[in-house]
Order: structure tokens, then sequence, then C-alpha cells
């Protein structure tokens, strides 16, 4: 109420009191003109009559203070039966009333809905002390693919060791399916998902552990004892909350791991999602090869330093970690020189958030025309509402009201209407985050951060303001002014041509802005559809289910004994009644593989400075193709007997 009081003083009020003001001083002045002018009569000489009649007033100041006062007092007065009598119409209009209010929430709620999407996933900074000073350390081969994106471990350890403007840089290993980890040791064995860091990718982000400690180099030096951080919901989870749990050992893949820290419970790590362990990588420099660029490097930039200073710096360093690591086997260093391998630095919210912004930003684009096609179809409302009551606001003129009165009337009424719209919207937003919550797309960073908070309920705020003073205004400045067209005695009700001009111009925005958004959808919809009709490259998709299996080091110690549990398991599972065939593979179609690597063709000549391009990769088992339905149109598929005899053989694409 009291935001609402300082909106209607400011915005019917300013004008007014100036001119309250300048009424003020002239009635005091005349005052004082009077007085003067009977004391010169006296016999007071003028300077002195002044004086005489100023101190007889009294102190000026004083008196307009507690004019000024008076006036608040009445205007609170005024404005709280304003309030009485608005909601009492409305009252007596409870279909008016319903529609006007769902109309404002849908356009709101949908507002500050998609707000509190735009300020979790884009403007909110990361959760991190001093977020500026974190950028993402990763290189790229500009000869092969500028887009891929890694950071190889000699690099890291060079990085580390001769920057001149990183305080500190670590690389960490997503642990995508193929690196989720077997709990076993405590409790009920499960499979959950890990993170395997050196330990300066969690010192750059500045948040300490909530009990017991993070990494330290020596935990990730190689032939440490091995160790684990749990985050607060796995200690939670498993632990039930025990601060004990820290010094407990819980197997990971068949190994024992000391835990040593528990991570506080608002910590993410970047935007990784349902994370359980984090396990130091523990990389040996003396068995590190060039190459290798799985890892993605994260780095804090001394106070001094900027973003293109860190960009520089690595340039810098590449030559030497090319100079400083021997290369793998198979590879020459000439090669990755022509690779012209080149820093790409990102601040690390942007590499978080990638592409997504913009697309947020369209749809907030988007969702505010609703808004203001809502804002018109309840001004338009208000309009027609307002017409039938010109008998009414008739009398209240004929009664003495003046048009500063019946526009504060009008607008508290409008205000009532805002405001409960608002309410209701800030409650559809609360319903429809719950539900983003529960069904978020994969593909949306920062989930997690997305709610309703202080900043969510400021923009309800502002929009509230914006919206009643939108639709609330067009009735105020079509009708306040009923006293000269009323006054004559009419008692029929009219539209003149002028608020027949009002209303089409709110229907002519309407229509256009609805047009728009059809179109605009119309083209989604479409674009929808071709999607759920293009070909996926296997057939009978409904029909392919895929699920997750890893077999651990302590099962099957031996390598060479993998392929043959993998046949036992892929023939038992093709022998359960309804599945029909089965087939292994390191990735399944359109899941975000991105094993790349040169493919080189022995009857082929690459011109000199060249190098071959860079070609997906994917592992599979015999039958893989005949499961997903898709036809080798020459030669033969895969059998077990080559991979028993691990005969050099390769299926490759039409392409």
């Amino acid at each position: 109420m009291r935001l609402l009081r300082r909106f209607f003083m400011r915005l019917c009020n300013t004008a007014a009191r100036q001119i309250d003001e300048e009424r003020l001083n002239d009635e005091i002045e005349e005052h004082l003109a009077l007085e003067t002018a009977e004391n010169i009569r006296r016999g007071m000489s003028p300077a002195e009559a002044r004086r005489q009649a100023q101190l007889k007033f009294g102190a000026v100041e004083a008196i307009k203070e507690e004019y000024r006062a008076e006036n608040r007092i009445r205007f609170v007065e005024t404005l709280v039966q304003d309030v009485r009598y608005g909601l009492r119409t409305l009252r007596k209009s409870p279909g008016f009333t319903i529609v006007a209010v769902l109309t404002l929430a849908l356009g709101v709620g949908a507002n500050v809905a998609i707000f509190s999407v735009l300020d979790g996933v884009v403007l909110r900074p990361l959760s991190y002390p001093h977020p500026e000073q974190l950028v993402s350390v990763e290189l790229s081969p500009l000869a092969l693919d500028p887009t891929l994106r890694g950071m190889a471990p000699d690099d890291y350890f060079v990085f580390r060791e001769q920057s001149h403007t990183f305080q500190d840089i670590g690389i960490y290993l997503e642990t995508d399916s193929d690196r989720d980890v077997n709990i076993t040791g405590f409790a009920q064995p499960e499979r959950v998902h890990a993170l395997n860091v050196t330990d300066g990718a969690l010192s750059v982000l500045g948040v300490p552990a909530m009990l017991g400690r993070i990494f330290s180099r020596s935990d990730d030096s190689p032939g440490a004892s091995l160790t684990a951080i749990l985050t607060y919901e796995y200690w939670q989870r498993k632990f039930s909350a025990d601060p004990s749990a820290v010094g407990k050992t819980i197997v990971v893949d068949g190994m024992a791991c000391e835990i040593i820290g528990v991570m506080p419970r608002n910590f993410r790590f970047l935007d990784l999602q349902d994370l359980a362990v984090i396990l130091p990588l523990g990389l040996d420099r003396s068995a590190t090869h060039l190459g290798d660029f799985s890892y993605f490097g994260i780095a804090r930039l001394k106070a001094e330093s900027n973003l293109a200073q860190a960009t520089a710096d690595v340039a810098r360093m590449i030559p030497i970690a090319l100079r400083s690591f021997s290369p793998p086997a198979g590879v020459s260093r000439d090669f990755l020189e022509k690779a012209r391998i080149a820093p790409n630095l990102l601040p690390l919210k942007q590499d978080v958030v990638g592409n997504v912004s913009g697309l947020v930003w369209i749809l907030m684009g988007g969702i505010g025309m609703v808004l203001l096609i809502a804002c018109a179809n309840v001004a338009n409302l208000l309009l027609v509402r307002t017409e039938g009551r010109q008998h009414e606001l008739a009398l209240r003129a004929a009664l003495g009201a003046t048009r500063k009165r019946i526009a504060l009337q009008l607008l508290v009424e409008s205000s009532i209407i805002g405001l409960f719209g608002s309410i209701a919207g800030l409650g559809l937003a609360a319903a429809a985050l719950r539900f983003l919550g529960a069904f978020a797309p994969s593909g949306l960073p920062r989930i997690t951060d997305i709610g309703i908070d202080s900043r969510v309920l400021f923009f309800t705020l502002g929009i509230t303001l914006f919206t009643i003073f939108l639709f609330g205004l067009i009735p105020v400045l079509k009708h306040a002014g009923v006293r000269a067209s009323l006054s004559d005695g009419s008692r029929t009700i009219g539209v003149s041509r002028e608020r027949h001009r009002a209303r089409n111009l709110l229907v002519t925005m309407q229509v256009a802005l609805a047009l728009v958004l059809l179109i605009c959808s119309g083209l989604m919809i479409r674009t929808f559809r071709v999607l759920t009709q293009t070909n996926p490259g296997f057939e009978r998709p409904a029909e392919i289910q895929t699920f997750r299996i890893s077999i651990s080091n302590s099962d099957v110690p031996d390598d060479a004994n993998v392929p043959r549990v993998e046949q036992q398991i892929q023939d038992k599972l093709a022998a359960i009644p309804g599945v029909s065939c089965v087939g292994f593979s390191t990735a399944v179609p359109m899941d975000g593989d991105n094993r790349f690597d040169n493919v080189f063709a022995a009857d082929r000549d690459y011109a000199p400075g060249t190098v071959p391009p860079l070609r997906h990769l994917l592992f599979v088992s015999p039958k893989y193709f005949q499961t997903l339905g898709v036809p080798v149109i020459a030669g033969r598929d895969l059998t077990w007997d080559d991979v028993y005899n691990k005969i050099p053989v390769a299926i490759i694409s039409e392409n």
C-alpha cells in the first residue's frame, strides 16, 4: 500500500502540489500586504510596517509546513476512501473484475516466469567469489575445426607453471555416461555421477568445503592415497548428514577412497547436475604426452589482468608446451604444429550459458508482446465500463468533485485490478517454475538458479506499475473531465467520435501484436513438425531402447576378457522375450558424442602443410547396425572373431 501511495502521489499530485504551493504563497503575500498597508495608515514607515505585519502573522515556513501536513492527511484519507469505494464498485461487477484480473494474470505471470529464467540463466552472475575473474581456458585446432575446444594435460602443466596472468588454473574431466562410478563399501551399492579434477579446479572457484577440506597438491599427485569429496546432496542422502562421514572410506570402482570433505549446500561445479562425488585426477607429469584434448580448463585471473592479456599469455605458452613434451605414438610433433592450436578463452559464465542467452532474450521479447496485448484488452474493457458509468461520474462532478478527484478514483480502481492481476500472475509464475524444475529441458543451463527471489519480486513490482500506468491512464484521460460534457443535464450515454478512435486504436494494436505472435508461433510449430518428421538415420526409433553398462576393473581385471563378458551380456539380453536384437557402442545417435580424430587414407597423398580432416569415431559391437536397422550397403558387418583375434577392420560411412 505504501508503494502504491507513493506512485499515486507522484503521478497525480506533482503538478497539483506546485499549484497549491503557488496559491499558498500568493495568499500569504496578500495577507502580509494588507496588514502592511494598514500599519502604514497608522503612521508606521514601510519597513517597520512590513516587519510588524510579519511578526503578527508568525513563522511563514511553520505555517506552510502545517498546511502541507494537513494536505497529506487529507490525501491519505481520500486515498483510503477511494480504495474502499473501488473495491465495492469492482465487487458489484464480478464478471468484469474476474476477466480483467485473469487477463492481466496471464500476461504478468508469463513475463515473471520468463524473467525468472532470464535472470537465473543469463543475468545473474555465477555463485562464486569474484566471478568476473573466472575464465574457461581451452584450445582450438584452427586448421582442423575451430569449433572444437578442449584442454590437454601437457598444456595444463605449462600454463600452471609459467603463466603471468593466472592466479591458478585447474582442469577437469566431465564424467559422461561412460565415466559414472560405482560406489560400494557403504550401505547399498549404487552408480552415481562423478567428476575428476586437479586440485586447482576447486581452489580457483573460491568455495571452501563445508566439512573437512578440498584437494591439495599432495592429493592430486601420482601415487597419493585415494581421496574423495562429496557434494552436500549426496552426503545428506547417503550419510544422513552425519559429520563423521569425513574420514570414512568408500569404494569407487573397486578402489578405496577416503572422504576428506563435503561441499556446501549451494555449491555447483559450473552446470553439472546430480553430481555426487569429486575425485582427483592424479596426472603424472613424467608420463604425459602431447595431445589428448579431452579435458577442460578453468582459471582465475589476477586482479590486474584481463581476458585479452590472458589470451595473449596462453598463446605465448602453447609453443612452450609443444617443445616440452613428446608426442604420442603414431603422431608427429609436426602434425600438431600444422593443426595451428590457438587459445580459446571465454568468461566462465559465457562458457556455462553458451548460446542459450539469445534464445531466452527472444522469448522474453515475445512474452513482453503478450503483456502489451493483455494491457490493451484490459484498457478496452475499462473504456467500455467507464462509458457506462458516465451518469455516476456526472453526479460526482455535480456534487463538486474536481477533475483531479475523479481521475484519482479511476486510477485507484485500475490499480486495484492491476494489483490483483499481478498477485495472481505471481502465483501462476511460481507454479510454472515448479513445473519447469520438474520437467526441465536438458539443454537449459543453470536450472537450479531459476526461482522466485527478491530480484523477481522487484521485477514483478515494476511491471505491475507499468501495466497500471499503461492501461489505467487511458480511461482517466478519456473520462476524467466529465464536467464539461455532462453539466448540460444530458442524461443519455453517448460515445463520442474521439472515444471510438481510442477504442479502435487499442483494437488495432491488439490485432497487430497478435498477428506477429501468430506468425512466429506458426513458424515454430512448422519447424517442430519438420523436426519430428526428419529421418534420424535409423529405423523405427520408438522401438529402440538405450541404457548404460559399465564393467568395473574390479569385476574383470583382465582387459582381454572384457569382450567375452560383453558378448555374454549381449546374448542374455537378446534372449529376453520381445527383444529382437542387441548391440553395444560407445555412444548412441544424437547424444552429442564428440570423439573426433584425424583419419588418414593409405592410398591418398596429402598436400604439404595440410592435415587430414577430423572424423567422428564410434566403437561398436557386432549387430549394432542391425539393432538400429541401418543397412550395410557394401561389405560385411563386424563379428566377434574380429574382436577376439584383434583383426584391424573398420566400417566407414557412405560419405
